[in-house]
């Protein structure tokens, strides 16, 4: 018990410190191309978060810490698992796994057919002043977006499929949702390498800054895991969540700037398309896109990277949280 408590406190401490540390960072990043009034408006707003997250975790740290604890302590039981499931989905066909990679491909040309050869729709516009090739663009939209939509529906209906597990009461259900989101990276790792190399065939050979997609992976990778934790565990009681989601992912596909550009829309519509940014998937998109076709580290956009990640902490404590509390009635329900 002694020893328990001595490591919640130094965890505490060590996160007060990072906390303390980031504000830091914050007040004294200096834009110089910014609005002096905007910029300390952001200054404000991400310190007033920073100080909030810092509330919530210590209050609710015993709740906060459970989840990642148990997931760290059966890593080797959700690799196993996670591999499986990735078998068992295509073990019933001929072409098995093909079958995961061909409908994006299909997708991907269908698209570049519309957008790129029938209208002749141009490509985002490059800090150097030129256009990137719109295909390429839309490949480096499209590539996290396949991941997110899959491992999402994936990871909602983990309890749900594998419901002979959550009533058993000794294992460890809270390993379900991250094993659907593990198993559909596999196909991620593919269509990255798709990615670069249609990168390659227009001439945007990796550099040094390509390794920059392993950062926005795993952004992507502990977003969409945030999420599933509280679909998961809702969808248990209300089914129709699952439904609901497949029109919201219909309908963010467009409103995330995949198929079309954020910078021309600005540039017609002012500060209302900064709405769009509020959308944390379009950090990931601009990100990918950003790793290919320009030469500009992620920190360099601070505050984006900030908001991210805040988003992202709030997503995955609300996640653990709802599962904590709801987890004891599943096996009831199913």
């Amino acid at each position: 018990m002694k020893e328990k408590k001595s490591f919640r406190k130094w965890n505490s401490l060590i996160f007060f410190v990072l906390a303390v540390a980031m504000a830091g960072v914050i007040v004294l990043h200096k834009n110089p191309l910014a609005d002096p009034q905007e910029e300390l408006l952001k200054k404000l707003l991400s310190c007033g978060v920073i100080g909030a997250i810092c509330i919530i975790f210590l209050t609710c740290y015993e709740k906060i810490v459970a989840l990642p604890t148990e997931l760290w302590q059966n890593r080797h039981l959700i690799w196993k698992l996670a591999k499986n499931d990735f078998r068992k989905r295509y073990s019933g066909s001929y072409l098995g796994g093909i079958w995961a990679m061909a409908q994006p491909v299909v997708t991907v040309v269908m698209y570049y057919m519309v957008f790129d050869i029938i209208f002749n729709s141009p490509g985002p516009l490059l800090n150097n002043g030129t256009r990137a090739p719109y295909v390429l663009s839309l490949t480096a939209g499209l590539v996290p977006w396949f991941f997110f939509s899959e491992a999402l529906n994936h990871g909602t209906m983990a309890l749900l499929e594998y419901n002979y597990l959550v009533k058993k009461v000794v294992f460890k259900i809270s390993v379900l949702p991250i094993i659907k989101v593990i198993a559909a990276s596999f196909i991620h790792v593919f269509f990255v390498g798709v990615l670069l190399v249609v990168g390659c065939f227009y001439g945007y050979y990796p550099t040094i800054y390509t390794i920059q997609l392993l950062y926005y992976s795993a952004c992507l990778f502990m977003f969409i895991l945030a999420l599933c934790y509280t679909t998961c565990a809702v969808v248990v009681f209300f089914r129709d969540l699952s439904q609901i989601i497949n029109i919201v992912l219909q309908i963010g596909m467009w409103a995330t700037p995949i198929l079309w550009n954020l910078g021309d829309m600005q540039a017609s519509y002012g500060d209302a398309v900064l709405l769009f940014k509020l959308n944390p998937i379009v950090y990931i998109v601009d990100g990918y896109r950003s790793a290919i076709m320009e030469k500009q580290w992620f920190f360099e956009d601070f505050f984006s990277t900030m908001y991210f990640w805040i988003i992202t902490a709030l997503l995955f404590g609300i996640g653990a949280l709802v599962f904590k509390r709801l987890k004891v009635h599943f096996a009831d329900v199913l």
